[in-house]
């Protein structure tokens, strides 16, 4: 297990590192003060691969080695990153960047799904202490590396202010890049010390076909999870919850940049939002660390639906006052309540589906959770103003989550029996 953390989270590390580039490129830099449709649709093009890429994933991962898949996805990565790195010292923000970090995202999805769906192959998932132990384990994976993401960013952030002094933002936040591609390459070679085999598919599931018929391949795992109802259930609550968890993101992004600092020093802004994004980190760590004790009491259907209810307190609260120490308060708790219900589910969603419809499945819950985060993005572009002060967008984010627990995950749809 202790290598597939290893290759999981060097990825997640450098991918922190990335992100902190870009969005310190594209968001902060004293040229750009971005407002909430240009900030959306910075998240729309790094979250965009992820649902284009997604129907040929699952195929991927249930046709060929995961272990090789991972090995050349990562050094494919580190290869465009060069690229990206190039375009940034030269100031382009034109279609040929958007092109490029699109490919990288793109990639880094095959990477992820590929991890996720290798992990039950590594544990025994049988009986309730196995399923305990893949709820514990996936706590472990999935929280480590959104830490790992957040300490990424604030590597990336502290050696970009090292920098700045001898060279300019440009020159800084390439080099920030080309310090990622060499990390990518380091976590391509850790996936070496995996056999072949050894994440799956299993010799006797793998069949020949082509891929081009990926989505068609989608469709069958999408028809598929349809008949394990709980695991479809709880795929749309974690899409709700992500969702929510972006249009927060966004007014955090804006009340820092715009409203809690001075508009023409983003450097104070970009501190202002690592340091909420960091608490946010703090509180997923915490969420992951109590989850497993909570599904051990109340069961995953419950913990899901509960930890859903949860996520809906501090935005009620942020709906009537916009000052930082709500925003990080709400950061933290949504956070925390937030990833009891992620981890929880893929828990669930790893142990009741089988393996070879596993990465398709994997492939359908990627597509699904981004298309709720991309639409939390959109939502938060026509609701929020310039500076980011809205109390519309939290009241509407705690009234998506209470109706999602109380309606669809009500108990006598959202249960073990399905």
């Amino acid at each position: 297990m202790g290598r597939l953390l290893a290759v999981r989270w060097m990825g997640q590390l450098t991918d922190g590192i990335f992100q902190s580039s870009l969005a310190s490129f594209l968001l902060f830099s004293p040229e750009r003060q971005p407002d909430a449709k240009s900030a959306a649709v910075a998240f729309a093009v790094v979250l965009l691969p992820y649902s284009l890429v997604g129907p040929f994933v699952g195929t991927i991962l249930d046709r060929v080695s995961r272990q090789r898949v991972i090995l050349f996805a990562n050094l494919f990565r580190a290869f465009t990153l060069i690229f990206i790195a190039g375009l940034i010292r030269n100031g382009a923000t034109g279609v040929e960047l958007t092109i490029f970090v699109l490919i990288a995202f793109g990639v880094n999805r095959l990477i992820l799904a590929g991890l996720s769906a290798g992990l039950p192959l590594l544990i025994d998932t049988t009986g309730t202490e196995g399923r305990n132990t893949l709820v514990s384990i996936n706590a472990t994976a999935v929280t480590g590396g959104t830490v790992f993401v957040v300490l990424g960013g604030g590597i990336g952030i502290g050696i970009r202010g090292l920098l700045e002094g001898s060279m300019s933002a440009n020159q800084a936040d390439g080099i920030l890049v080309t310090l990622s591609a060499a990390c990518f390459f380091i976590a391509g070679l850790l996936a070496l010390r995996f056999k072949r085999e050894e994440l799956g598919p299993l010799p006797h599931e793998v069949k020949k076909q082509s891929v081009v018929a990926a989505y068609q391949e989608m469709v069958d795992g999408y028809k598929f999870l349809r008949t394990i109802k709980d695991c479809f259930l709880g795929i749309s609550a974690t899409a709700v919850q992500r969702g929510g968890l972006t249009a927060l993101t966004l007014m955090a992004l804006l009340l820092n940049r715009n409203t809690f600092n001075d508009p023409a020093n983003p450097e104070a802004g970009l501190a202002g939002f690592a340091f909420a994004i960091t608490i946010a980190g703090i509180g997923i760590t915490i969420g992951a660390v109590i989850a497993p004790f909570g599904v051990k009491k109340f069961g995953r259907h419950a913990w899901i639906r509960y930890s859903l209810f949860a996520s809906a307190v501090l935005p009620v609260l942020l709906a009537f006052n916009q000052n930082e120490l709500f925003l990080v308060a709400t950061g933290f708790f949504a956070g925390m309540a937030g990833q009891g219900v992620k981890v929880t589910n893929d828990a669930l969603v790893q142990s009741k589906i089988v393996d070879e419809f596993r990465g398709r499945v994997f492939a359908v819950y990627d597509v699904m959770v981004n298309a709720g985060i991309v639409s939390g993005a959109i939502i938060a572009a026509f609701v929020l103003p310039a500076d980011g002060v809205s109390s519309v967008l939290p009241a509407l984010i705690a009234l998506a989550y209470v109706l999602v627990a109380f309606v669809v995950l009500r108990p006598n749809r959202f249960n073990s029996d399905f």
